[in-house]
């Protein structure tokens, strides 16, 4: 049986027919999705923290501890992309997808790429 625990940022309410945050770092919060044998399991919705605790970092910490695997962004800064990378959690982009939803069932079906270092922003502010 194989699992997956996926964190996708997302726009109030949260929920698989929330859109996708612009921005992983900047977004209102994150919709977590438990993928089990390719279909969703459980969606639960958890506020992102503030950048003054830890930077850039911050979310890239928090979400480790949420147990995430995967993290669906249109973009990002290098940093965090580094961060999740050094934490093993698979970055993906979330390409064409407008809804949390869409993003997930993309990924399940092994339809978004790996998230590059040339589609990041420069820095973690003023985005």
């Amino acid at each position: 049986m194989s699992s997956t625990v996926i964190a996708i940022p997302s726009e109030n309410p949260g929920g698989l027919e929330a859109p996708l945050g612009a921005h992983f770092g900047h977004c209102d919060l994150y919709t977590i999705v438990a993928v089990q044998n390719g279909a969703i399991a459980d969606v639960h919705v958890v506020p992102n923290v503030a950048h003054q605790q830890g930077g850039c970092l911050a979310p890239v910490q928090f979400l480790a501890g949420q147990g995430v695997q995967q993290l669906i962004a249109g973009g990002m800064g290098l940093r965090p992309l580094m961060g999740f990378n050094q934490m093993g959690i698979q970055v993906l982009h979330g390409g064409d997808a407008r809804t949390v939803g869409e993003a997930v069932q993309a990924a399940i079906a092994g339809k978004l790429a790996q998230f590059q270092q040339m589609q990041t922003c420069g820095g973690c502010g003023g985005h």
